[in-house]
C-alpha cells in the first residue's frame, strides 16, 4: 500500500500502543492472534444492508476471505456483485490491518477457480515498517460510517477531490466525478427512480425487512435504528436512501428539523474497466479506501446502489455517466455533524 499526503488529515495519529482493534500481537506473535486482530478489524468494512457476507480463516503466514453465500441477497443481488464488493472491502481492511503491524501483504485474489468463494488468500514473508499515512487509515476503520442524509453546504477543502480519486486509481478503478449540475440533476432523478421502483417491488421489501432489525433487537448484523434517519432527509438535487424505517417510526429523530434540503455534496460514481467478480472485488477494496482517506480528511459519505440493481439502469448509468465504465457505486461525499452507530458480529462467529 502506497501512502498519500491526504489534505487536512486528522491530527492525531494512533499510536501502536492504543488501538480498539483488540490485543495488538507482532510479528512474533501466534498465527491465531495475528489473525484475530486483522479479522477485528477487517469486520469493520462496509456490506450491502450489513449483511457482512463474509468469514475468514487464519493459519501460518496466510488469512483467507471468504464470501459467505448465505448472506447474499437473492432478490437485489442475483449475480453476487455487492456480495464481492463487500468482500473487496473486507479484503482492503485486513491489508491494512497488516501494514499497520508492519507486514507487507501478498494477495492473491480468486487464487483457486473452482471455489469460487475464497475471495482471496494474503500470505507475508516480509516486513517494514508502516507510513503514517497507513497508520492514519488504520484509526479510521472503526470511526468509518456510512451516512445517510445531506451534507453542509461547503465546498470541500482544494485537493481533496484530486487525493480521492487517485486513492480509488491504486486499486485499478476510477472514482468520476460528477461536477456538470445537470449531470448531477440527471443522475439523481435516476437514483430516485430506482429507489421507488425498488420500494414498488414486493420481493425486494421483504428481503431488505430482513436485514432491518427493530429497536430492541440485539442482532449483531443488519442495519439498526442508529444507522438511519426515521424520516429520510431532502437533498438537494435528491438521492433518496433506502427506507429502512418504512413508515414504523424507527430511527433517528430528524437532525435538522424546519431546515430547507441540505446539499448533496460531491457526486460520484466508482466504476471499472471490466464486471467480472476480480473487479467487483477491486471495486470494493478501492472504495474502502477512499472511504477512510475521506474519514481521515473529517469527511461522510453516502452510498447509492439502488440504481445499479436494475440492469436497465446500470446499462444507462454506464453510458450516459461513465463513459463505457462498469459503475459499482455511486457515492457522495461532504462534511456533516451527524453520527451513526453500527453493528458487527463477534470475531468468533467469523474466523476458524
Amino acid at each position: 500500500m502506497n501512502a498519500v499526503t491526504a489534505p487536512k488529515p486528522r491530527e492525531e495519529v494512533m499510536s501502536r500502543s492504543d488501538t480498539s482493534c483488540g490485543v495488538l500481537p507482532d510479528v512474533t506473535s501466534t498465527a491465531q492472534d495475528l489473525a484475530r486482530f486483522v479479522v477485528e478489524a477487517a469486520i469493520n468494512a462496509p456490506s450491502v444492508h450489513n449483511t457482512q457476507p463474509w468469514w475468514f480463516h487464519g493459519a501460518d503466514h496466510e488469512i483467507g476471505v471468504h464470501a459467505d453465500e448465505e448472506r447474499r441477497l437473492p432478490v437485489a443481488d442475483p449475480d453476487g456483485r455487492e456480495m464481492m464488493i463487500s468482500c473487496g472491502a473486507a479484503l482492503f481492511t485486513a491489508r491494512v490491518a497488516l501494514r499497520y503491524l508492519g507486514i507487507v501483504p501478498e494477495v492473491q485474489v480468486l487464487p483457486e477457480p473452482r471455489l469460487a468463494t475464497l475471495v482471496a488468500k494474503i500470505n507475508w514473508t516480509e516486513t517494514a515498517p508502516p507510513a503514517d499515512y497507513e497508520r492514519q487509515l488504520f484509526a479510521e476503520i472503526q470511526r468509518r460510517r456510512t451516512h445517510r442524509g445531506g451534507f453542509d453546504a461547503e465546498p470541500l477543502p482544494d485537493g481533496i477531490l484530486a487525493a480521492a480519486m487517485d486513492e480509488v486509481s491504486k486499486e485499478n478503478s476510477t472514482l468520476r466525478i460528477i461536477s456538470d449540475e445537470a449531470q448531477r440533476h440527471a443522475l439523481a432523478a435516476v437514483v430516485e427512480a430506482a429507489d421507488y421502483a425498488l420500494r414498488a417491488n414486493s420481493s425486494r421489501t421483504r428481503e431488505q425487512s430482513k436485514w432491518v432489525p427493530p429497536p430492541s433487537s440485539t442482532r449483531r448484523d443488519g442495519v439498526p435504528a442508529t444507522a438511519y434517519p426515521a424520516r429520510a432527509e431532502r437533498v438537494e438535487p435528491n438521492f433518496p436512501s433506502r427506507d429502512f424505517a418504512h413508515g414504523r417510526g424507527w430511527g433517528l429523530p430528524p437532525a435538522h428539523v424546519g431546515h430547507p434540503a441540505r446539499s448533496a455534496g460531491v457526486v460520484a460514481v466508482l466504476t471499472t474497466a471490466s464486471d467480472r467478480p476480480a473487479d467487483w472485488i477491486g471495486a470494493g477494496q478501492a472504495l474502502q479506501r477512499v472511504l477512510l482517506f475521506a474519514t481521515n480528511c473529517g469527511l461522510s459519505a453516502a452510498l447509492h446502489s439502488q440504481p445499479l440493481e436494475i440492469p436497465q439502469l446500470r446499462e444507462f448509468i454506464r453510458m450516459q455517466f461513465c463513459d463505457g465504465r462498469y459503475p459499482q457505486m455511486v457515492l457522495r461525499f461532504g462534511a456533516t455533524g451527524q453520527t451513526a452507530v453500527s453493528v458487527r458480529r463477534p470475531v468468533d462467529d467469523v474466523l476458524f
